[in-house]
Formats: C-alpha cells, structure tokens, sequence
C-alpha cells in the first residue's frame, strides 16, 4: 500500500465512557494493520490499562469501519480469548473475532501426561531398541557369511580397501590417543602417589597404574576415542553414499554392499583397535612412570623391573581381546546407523550422533560385562 493511501486510512481510536454504573469503551477508526501502525503502542497501553474488575465495562464496536485479523488478535489478547458478556458488534466484526479466537495459535492446551502415555512411550523406545538389536545381529551374521566366503576364495579378500581403512582408522589416531593415554597415566599415578605415600607403600604405585591401565583405562580410553573419531566417519561415508544413491547403483550393479563396503571396515577395525589399545596402553604407563619418578622417586629401571610382577601375561591378553570386541562392536554399530540414513541431511547428522552415542554406551556395557565374567573364572 503507497504511504498516500495509508494516510487515507482512519487511526484505531479507543474512548472510555462513563454510562450509570458502568463504563463502555467505544472503539472507532479502522482496526486493522495499517490503522494500528498510526497509533504504535497507543492502544496497547489503553486496552493493558482497562480494568474489568473495578467496574463492569460495556464494549461498543458499532463505529469500527474496518477490522482485520491483526485488529482481531489484539483484541482476543484485551479479552483473555474470550468474548465478553457486554459487547455491541455488527455481524460480520463479531464472526471474524469468532474465527480467530477458535483458530488462534497456543489457544490449545496439550492434555495432561498419564501414565498410560509414559507407558506406552517406554513400549515404543524398547521397542525401538529390540528392533536395532535384531537389525545389529543380521547385519553381523551377514558380514560372517561375506567373511567365510571372503577366505574361501582369497582371491576377492579387498587388501586396498583393508590397508586404506587400517592407516585410517589406527595409524591415524596414534597422536590423540597417546596424549590422552599419557595423560591420564599422568593424573592416576599423581592421585595415587599422594595416598600411597602416607602409608609408605610408594612401591605399590606400579600395580595400580599397570593393572588400570592395561585391563581397564586403555581399552576403554581407546574404544571411546575411536567411536567417536572412526565409528563416526564410517556412519558419515555410508550415509553420504545413501545420499548421492552411490549404494543404490551398487546393488543395480550385483555388487554386494556389505562384502564391498562393510566387511573391510569390520575387519579393518577388528585389526587396528587391539593395536591402538596396545599403544595407548603403552603410553598410559609411560605417563604413570613419569609422575612416579616426580612424586616418589621410583627410577625407570625399577618401575620397569615391578612391572612384569604387578601385570600378569593374562592381564595383557585381556586388554588386547577388549580392543578386538569393542573394535566389532563400533564397527558393526557404526554401519548399522550408517545405512539406516535417509536420503536428507538432517538424517545423517541424526543418525552419525546416534551411532557415537549407542557405540560409546555399548563399549561401556561391554567392558562391564567383561569385569563380571572375568571376576566369575578368577581373574
């Protein structure tokens, strides 16, 4: 509308009346859009300022010459939704502030929460779980199947796509987690230190720190840093395949998704996560040697000397089998979300945080399962 034709249009008026034992607001002028803009924050404050409760107030409408929706929202707000008892208004005005009182967005207030709707919530999300675990499980006895057929026939086994995925997900990860494991080997033995020198038991330092660190705090630091480096990169490039129909074209091709794309970066998983969990291992009892140097005096040579007695060989061997599990675990779970993205972003940043999420709790799981299990055979 060109500003001389706003200027045509009559200001939203508002006029209080004393009327015998009651007041009548008397509106006039066009309320709509542009006859409000002449009067900005005037009748806002006028309507906020009327006080229904000090006296009955009777509302004439009959001189409005025009009344749109945005007149109609701002008078639905002046009412509480409602229309009230004492109100003069033609027809026409009166069926708009009806219509836009019953469609008025918020107007609807969301039931009150039941039990039988939490109930039924928990259903859908174990539901949900169960159908992830059956998903999971195929897709593990596929990638058997794929392997047992891969070794009959050595001849297909994908070296490239193995060593790619192998310096990928292994090679690649050696600087953050020898940091991390240093670290941390660092701050347990510091912690520990302070204790054990109260009792005079410096020498015990290189039990905690060896049998933490290899059985607990390297696989589990491990797993946790490549689900969230590797596991999430393999969800990403499956997804942005789903994307870009690559794995469509596959399968128009005869070429079989899992023993192609899958099953090398299982295996490839299966083989760098026991090596990483060796390394970060290593490094954790390096930092521990450090701070057991600085805090207690303990030489090189004689925490290294302690170590073979405070960490057995089957110790050793239990770390390293951690690594192989949780190494299946991310890889498995990581292309189980990767090929349940949908053809839309939105969905494969979804489903990449789901796979860091679900994996990082599993390797949780796991290693608790493994605590139990070993404590039940005596190790």
């Amino acid at each position: 509308m060109s500003e001389q034709n706003k200027n045509t249009v009559p200001a939203a008026n508002l006029q209080i009346q004393s009327r015998d034992d009651a007041q009548q607001v008397v509106l006039a002028g066009a309320w709509t859009l542009t006859g409000l803009e002449r009067a900005p924050g005037r009748i806002r404050r006028e309507l906020a300022a009327l006080d229904e409760s000090a006296a009955p107030l009777h509302w004439d409408l009959s001189a409005i010459e025009s009344l749109d929706s945005a007149g109609a929202l701002l008078l639905s707000d002046a009412w509480g939704g409602r229309l009230p008892s004492q109100l003069e208004i033609d027809d026409e005005h009166r069926s708009l502030l009806e219509r836009v009182m019953a469609h008025k967005p918020g107007d609807a207030r969301p039931p009150a929460a039941r039990w039988t709707d939490m109930v039924m919530a928990l259903d859908e999300r174990l539901r949900g779980g169960f159908e992830h675990a059956q998903q999971c499980t195929v897709l593990f006895g596929q990638l058997i199947v794929d392997l047992v057929r891969v070794f009959m026939r050595p001849a297909h086994i994908p070296w490239r796509e193995l060593s790619a995925n192998i310096h990928k997900i292994g090679t690649r990860a050696l600087g953050v987690t020898a940091l991390v494991g240093f670290l941390i080997g660092v701050v347990i033995s510091y912690l520990l230190a302070l204790q054990l020198r109260l009792y005079g038991a410096g020498d015990l330092i290189v039990n905690f720190v060896g049998l933490s660190v290899v059985r607990e705090l390297g696989p589990v630091l491990a797993a946790i840093l490549i689900a969230g480096r590797s596991g999430s990169a393999i969800t990403a490039e499956l997804g942005v395949m789903r994307v870009t129909e690559e794995l469509d074209a596959l399968k128009t091709l005869g070429i079989s998704v899992s023993q192609r794309l899958l099953l090398p970066r299982v295996l490839a998983m299966a083989v760098a996560l026991p090596l990483v969990v060796l390394w970060t291992s290593a490094i954790g009892i390096t930092g521990g040697m450090v701070s057991a140097r600085i805090e207690l005096g303990i030489g090189f040579d004689e925490f290294l000397m302690l170590l073979p007695q405070a960490v057995p060989v089957g110790s050793f061997w239990i770390g390293i089998s951690k690594g192989l599990v949780f190494g299946v675990l991310i890889a498995v779970i990581a292309c189980h979300f990767g090929l349940r993205v949908k053809p839309d972003t939105e969905s494969l940043g979804r489903e990449t945080t789901n796979a860091v999420v679900v994996s990082i709790t599993m390797v949780i799981l796991a290693n608790a399962v493994f605590a139990v299990l070993l404590r039940e055979v005596g190790f």
